[in-house]
């Protein structure tokens, strides 16, 4: 099971890598399914995922204290908004974009009302 574990974090971790470069994927949450991940296979890597200067600080605030940055709300809500926006824009079926709408903003909720850091 420790290898299941290792392998889920070292696609996170990847996952995150490129959510460096592409603004449209997210960095920070897969960081934390890597961080998790690792805890339970390689508290090594845990550890120097928890130690990095810029990722770091986000991925303990989670840990600790279950906060999400201001300006990481503010770009997760408006990501989703835009999301939304886009499927009516193109035309989508209008089930799906109501369903869309209807996940978003649980999520939306979610996100909002978790502590600052």
């Amino acid at each position: 099971m420790q290898r299941v574990w290792y392998a889920l974090g070292l696609v996170a971790f990847a996952l995150g890598i490129i959510g460096i470069a592409l603004p449209v994927v997210p960095t920070v949450p897969f960081l934390l399914l890597a961080a998790a991940s690792f805890a339970r296979s390689s508290p090594r890597l845990e550890r120097r995922i928890m130690n990095h200067p810029t990722y770091g600080p986000p991925v303990r605030a989670w840990r600790e204290h279950g906060a999400i940055g201001r300006l990481a709300k503010i770009w997760a809500t408006l990501a989703m908004a835009s999301g939304v926006g886009f499927s009516l824009l193109v035309g989508m079926p209008v089930w799906v974009v109501t369903g869309q709408a209807l996940i978003c903003t649980a999520i939306g909720a979610y996100v909002v009302t978790r502590p600052e850091i």
